[in-house]
């Protein structure tokens, strides 16, 4: 058993300024993202520059924040909205979907890539490895809130937490989530694949870690299990994500054509 630290959720405090450890994680996410997509764009053959990433990470960075934070009030702190709609900005405050929050890069990709006559497949295949940085990152922010425990356990790593064991159910993501699944997809993606299936192959990663840490983690207290004593809200929004995941792994195996993003 381990005894949870109770970290200080602000990072740092400048007067009436306060820098929370939950914001900083993104901050740290998108500048990870931002270093390695460069790093992805100076490769040999590759048809990106190092504006474009710059632009991309923009793109995607106010994608994931509107539409993460506006997800997860929409789907999960619906009665909070109600009564505090303002509580929709607190940012800092913990709260983001990343369901919400891949739709809003679909969207932020969809327009980028207009912009630049790129197609849309491509950014989505370029961009394949970076969230798994942000979900590292975050979930650790989510670890520092206390916030998105697991159920009771008795395992030596359980985290003593208000006199209950409890998985680390954030560490677990961050782990899963995050460091495996970006581990899996940046090799996947160190050489040219056929369009769409690293966007498939992350899909598909996500979606099922997702839906194998839900199993040991507490559902949102609002929403609790929809049906059958055990799935949630999030194994739910999972599951399509699982289906066009395979879907498109299916299809860049039969189709196999040449991603726009080598020359």
């Amino acid at each position: 058993m381990l005894i949870y630290p109770e970290i200080n959720p602000v990072a740092l405090q400048l007067g009436p300024v306060r820098i929370h450890w939950y914001g900083l994680m993104y901050v740290i996410g998108f500048i990870a993202a931002w270093w390695l997509a460069r790093r992805r764009a100076s490769a040999r053959g590759s048809t990106w520059k190092p504006l474009d990433v710059d632009d991309l990470i923009f793109f995607a960075a106010i994608g994931v924040i509107v539409g993460g934070r506006f997800g997860w009030a929409l789907v999960y702190g619906f009665r909070g909205l109600l009564a505090d709609p303002l509580s929709v900005f607190r940012v800092w405050e913990g709260g983001m979907s990343f369901h919400g929050g891949l739709a809003g890069v679909l969207i932020a990709v969809a327009l980028f890539a207009r912009r630049r006559g790129r197609k849309i497949a491509d950014v989505m295949d370029f961009t394949a490895p970076l969230p798994a940085i942000g979900l590292f990152t975050g979930r650790i922010g989510n670890f520092i809130n206390g916030e998105l425990w697991g159920k009771p356990t008795d395992v030596p790593w359980g985290f003593l937490v208000g006199g209950d064991v409890l998985h680390p159910s954030q560490l677990y993501e961050a782990i899963l989530e995050g460091l495996v699944l970006f581990t899996i997809v940046w090799w996947f993606t160190s050489k040219p694949r056929p369009r769409l299936a690293p966007s498939g192959l992350f899909l598909v990663g996500y979606a099922s870690f997702r839906i194998l840490v839900e199993f040991v983690r507490v559902p949102d207290a609002p929403i609790g299990y929809l049906a059958f004593g055990w799935l949630t809200m999030g194994q739910l929004l999972s599951l399509p994500m699982l289906a066009a995941g395979v879907a498109m792994l299916g299809f860049a195996s039969r189709r196999g054509e040449r991603s726009g993003n080598y020359a």
